[in-house]
């Protein structure tokens, strides 16, 4: 039987990234993201507040970025084999889908800088990197 239709592989996997990812988003951008955003919008009052429904809102987008990223990549690396080379091209997709687009638009609404751009998007795409290699691990361990 496949492990994508191994209910236990793809909850087991979806552990991992829950994990990954969570900290990842919180390491990048308590570290970094927030105080870039704060110095680059300066005009704007409350860029990146601390507040419950930011935190709300939050979970939200790891809950949609941990089941985007750990599906798809289950999906890719299932169709396509867990090789070095699926995984980069893997996660570089997902990485483009959701960080590119993300980061790119906000800057072309001038609501993020070069600076940010070059600290988020490289954190991002590793973030999507080990998050496949996570699949793949949970995949090999199914087998």
């Amino acid at each position: 039987r496949p492990a994508l239709t191994d209910n236990r592989t793809i909850g087991f996997a979806l552990f991992l990234n829950f994990i990954w990812i969570n900290l990842s988003e919180v390491f990048r951008y308590f570290v970094f993201i927030r105080s870039m955003m704060q110095e680059a919008l300066p005009a704007l009052p409350d860029v990146a507040p601390m507040s419950v429904p930011i935190f709300l809102i939050w979970g939200i987008w790891d809950t949609i970025l941990v089941l985007s990223a750990t599906l798809i990549a289950m999906l890719a690396l299932e169709r396509l084999g867990a090789t070095h080379k699926t995984i980069f091209i893997v996660a570089t997709g997902i990485w483009m889908s959701i960080f590119v687009l993300l980061w790119l638009g906000l800057y072309n609404m001038n609501l993020a800088t070069p600076a940010v751009l070059l600290v988020a998007l490289p954190l991002a795409w590793l973030e999507m990197f080990v998050a496949v290699h996570l699949v793949a691990y949970a995949i090999r361990r199914s087998q």
